[in-house]
């Protein structure tokens, strides 16, 4: 369960889930750069293009059909401003159990941006816990063409610590399998890993 709620995180934070697949070259569609020009800070920039419209895009991640579709079997979603995106990945659970992860919605612009943030829960590393305040995950959306979206995603407020730095390959890592299970559910109709 610490797993799962480590890996969300960083979907949300731009933050996810299993390893990836050393053999899979679909994997060069996604640019992963960690920004540690900040005296005190990192942040963990992700991108890559889809090649469907951006209203596809937006919708996988503002919508329960959505989230249920590439990210996990149970979603919630409340898209406001304070808004929440509850989910679960048990998928014997529901959502209001002990396993379910919650982000909330700082703002969006529709169809441009979307800013979320993590609830830590006890399941957390306590030095995670201590910085919650300061991370977000923000998530901006271009449309290049009628049929191809750009994604960009920005972790934001990790700190420049031993600790984030050894976890950091494990956090591209796990994002990088989730962008991949996004862009197979959107291109294909498929996820790439059912959930």
């Amino acid at each position: 369960m610490k797993t799962h709620l480590l890996q969300i995180l960083f979907l949300s934070f731009s933050a996810i889930l299993f390893a990836q697949n050393p053999n899979d070259n679909s994997a060069s569609r996604i640019k992963s750069v960690i920004d540690s020009s900040k005296a005190d800070n990192m942040v963990l920039k992700q991108s890559f293009e889809v090649n469907v419209p951006l209203d596809s895009v937006w919708n996988a991640y503002v919508t329960k059909i959505g989230w249920e579709s590439w990210a996990v079997p149970i979603a919630e979603v409340d898209f406001k401003i304070n808004g929440t995106i509850k989910t679960n990945y048990n998928r014997l659970g529901k959502v209001g159990d002990e396993s379910t992860i919650t982000l909330h919605i700082i703002n969006y612009i529709p169809k441009r941006m979307l800013t979320l943030q993590a609830e830590l829960t006890k399941n957390f590393p306590e030095f995670m816990k201590e910085d919650e305040k300061d991370l977000f995950n923000m998530i901006l959306f271009e449309e290049m063409s009628s049929s191809k979206t750009k994604v960009i995603s920005y972790g934001m407020g990790y700190k420049k610590k031993e600790k984030y730095m050894s976890l950091m390959n494990f956090f591209i890592q796990g994002n990088e399998q989730s962008y991949l299970n996004l862009i197979s559910y959107l291109e294909t109709g498929k996820p790439s890993i059912k959930y």
